[in-house]
């Protein structure tokens, strides 16, 4: 029988919070969309995406976290776990903000060639 996921949605969206302050506000310059939580998950082929860094027209340059796809892939782990998914998760999504505004692109390149090499197996 399965536990509760150590955060329900509005506990995750609280963990976000916290984790997204600690982050200096000259990083998150033209980051005008901000942060947000979506509650559903998000797959690619067999991967589930945990967060992603968007660029819209309308609604700017913004990071979404997906917490659907952090209960399907954490499931019961302690929060210790979810704390530290998403935090890298942030970490993560905030570089290719950093890149985009430095002209460069080397961490979605990093992430095909992961991607093939996963595919590959």
């Amino acid at each position: 029988m399965s536990r509760q996921p150590a955060y329900d949605l509005d506990g995750f969206t609280e963990l976000a919070g916290e984790l997204v302050d600690r982050i200096p506000p000259r990083l998150c310059r033209n980051l005008n969309g901000g942060f947000m939580v979506l509650p559903e998950a998000k797959k690619e082929d067999e991967f589930y995406i945990m967060g992603e860094y968007l660029e819209d027209p309308i609604l700017g340059c913004y990071i979404v976290f997906y917490y659907g796809s952090f209960a399907a892939v954490l499931d019961d782990e302690p929060a210790e776990v979810w704390r530290e998914e998403l935090y890298e998760t942030v970490l993560h999504e905030l570089r290719h903000h950093l890149e985009l505004m430095a002209g460069v692109d080397d961490l979605a390149r990093e992430e095909l060639e992961e991607l093939a090499r996963l595919k590959g197996k």
